[in-house]
């Protein structure tokens, strides 16, 4: 009964409370009804004292302090309550009106009925079982009412008509487009979007990414178990063209029952993307995209995009067929598919630069020149971990720099700042050779620079074409910044490491981390 009750939002007990209190002050349910107090066990004799937290509801307070003299009161409230709704007298006062049909007016009904009867019960059964009457006012009476109406409206099913009027309901409300995205729950390699609960085993031989199956689709992915990242569209029309940067696209047709079809995986219930297509039957189109099936030994690489939209049945489409898992599975021979060279940069994303961090490489500087860069005290080391701690504590956001000498080349690392790709330092760090930044950060800002002999010569957020000067191009050849699925991050640390020779790995992190020294910044003073 306490729980039942303190699961309710605070304000909403109040409002019942200041809707009932005086009408139930005035009922007079105890006059026909027998002594219960046989039913209870021995009451509590002595004194006791009372704790209430400020602002707690009298209607808590008061079903605590019922509950402390005579224990077992509550429970007897909701057992009687129960046995009541089956009676076919009483069951009869808890049905909906006939004409009711909006969903929110058959949800009140529903609720104020089994309230009434959780409030009748709890007034008649609480004067009869030998409480004093200063316990058994009505803020007391209605918390339990409260908490008894709870339990009744998680056992009573819905009345007939609920779930007419919850989809006339949905369907009217239902606007496209419509753009989510969440998680799905896969497990043995496949999640679905279905109009029912369980995504059934199916044959993945034919276009090697998605099944029709009745209600919806299967989709096969390549991790065995564990979340994959979804993208979903319900568009009012057929997508102007076919996206790009997948390693699979196929587009398929299923027909809805219903309609209002979930994201989920092979247990109900798995998925935020719930009741997600439109919620009528009919003939859809489905185009399924995948990226990273093959990557099953990275964590949060495999993802898709799942694009739907009401359009008569029509023959299976493959737009793109080229990762290795759907060759597997189609039985044909697995392509010949070169590593990406940002995938020498992966360990990044299991690492403590993952969420935001500035990589910055120069040459032809020695480590105090590169700290001057900064704006750093090369004669002014600290703690990282000591410095760290002192920036928490004072919630400060102080720049700080740590710094690897790896022969020819001097790595500097910032945790969650961006000092190395501003114009000064890349000026200041370039003077004697080159220098070059990536900056990210969890907001998905990117910064990619790079400085020539006291020269900045590109510094932009990379996206698509960058425009960059012949010195910097050929550090960008075959790195497709409009790639979303590729990583930023990845394939700006190839760039900078093929424009100053050096880069840095996961050992180079690991030394700057067991040295434990940091540096401060000044910065630069912005510009007027």
């Amino acid at each position: 009964m306490r729980d039942a009750l303190g699961s309710l939002p605070p304000l909403l007990v109040e409002r019942l409370l200041g809707a009932l209190e005086l009408t139930v002050a005035e009922l007079d349910l105890a006059g026909g009804s027998p002594d219960l107090a046989g039913l209870l066990g021995a009451p509590v004799t002595g004194t006791f004292s009372i704790l209430s937290v400020g602002g707690q509801s009298e209607a808590i307070n008061g079903a605590a302090v019922l509950e402390q003299l005579r224990p077992g009161v509550s429970s007897l409230v909701a057992e009687l309550a129960r046995r009541l709704a089956t009676h076919p007298q009483v069951a009869a006062l808890l049905t909906v009106e006939p004409g009711t049909t909006a969903e929110q007016d058959i949800a009140a009904a529903h609720g104020a009925a089994q309230l009434a009867l959780a409030v009748a019960t709890a007034t008649a059964v609480l004067h009869r079982v030998g409480i004093h009457p200063w316990a058994t006012e009505a803020p007391a009476v209605l918390g339990v009412a409260i908490g008894t109406a709870v339990l009744l409206l998680r056992q009573a099913p819905m009345p007939t008509g609920y779930a007419t009027a919850v989809l006339a309901r949905a369907r009217a409300e239902y606007l496209l487009p419509r753009h989510s995205s969440g998680s799905a729950l896969v497990s043995e390699h496949r999640f679905a979007l279905l109009e029912g609960t369980d995504a059934p085993e199916v044959d993945f031989g034919g276009n090697g990414l998605v099944a029709v199956v009745p209600g919806g689709a299967v989709i096969r992915t390549g991790v065995e178990s564990g979340h994959v990242r979804i993208m979903l569209s319900i568009l009012d029309g057929p997508p102007p063209d076919v996206a790009t940067g997948w390693e699979e696209i196929v587009e398929v047709s299923w027909q809805a029952a219903v309609g209002g079809a979930s994201v989920l995986g092979p247990r109900a219930g798995e998925s935020r993307l719930s009741r997600a297509t439109p919620p009528w039957p009919g003939d859809y189109r489905l185009r399924v995209h995948a990226w990273g099936r093959d990557e099953t030994d990275e964590r949060d690489v495999e993802h898709y995009e799942l694009v739907v939209w009401q359009a008569p049945a029509a023959p299976e489409i493959v737009h793109a067929r080229t990762d290795r898992l759907g060759h597997r599975l189609r039985g044909e021979p697995e392509p010949a598919r070169p590593q990406r060279p940002e995938a020498a940069y992966r360990w990044l994303r299991q690492s403590t630069l993952n969420v935001a961090a500035t990589v910055t490489v120069v040459t032809g500087a020695g480590v105090p020149d590169v700290l001057r860069a900064f704006g750093a005290d090369p004669t002014r080391p600290e703690s990282m971990r000591a410095l760290r701690e002192d920036l928490m504590r004072r919630r400060s956001s102080d720049p700080w720099v740590a710094v690897l000498d790896v022969g020819g080349a001097v790595l500097a690392v910032e945790y969650n700042d961006w000092q190395g790709s501003t114009g000064p330092v890349l000026t200041r760090a370039s003077a004697g050779g080159r220098a070059a930044s990536m900056f990210w950060n969890v907001k998905a800002l990117t910064r990619l620079s790079f400085a020539e002999r006291g020269e900045v010569l590109l510094s932009v957020e990379p996206f698509g074409d960058l425009g960059a000067p012949p010195p910097v191009a050929e550090a960008l050849v075959g790195l497709d910044f409009a790639d979303h699925h590729r990583g930023k991050e990845l394939m700006g640390l190839v760039a900078v490491q093929r424009f100053t020779g050096h880069g840095i790995n996961a050992e180079d992190l690991a030394r700057i981390e067991s040295a434990d020294v940091a540096f401060r910044i000044l910065p630069d003073p912005p510009a007027l």
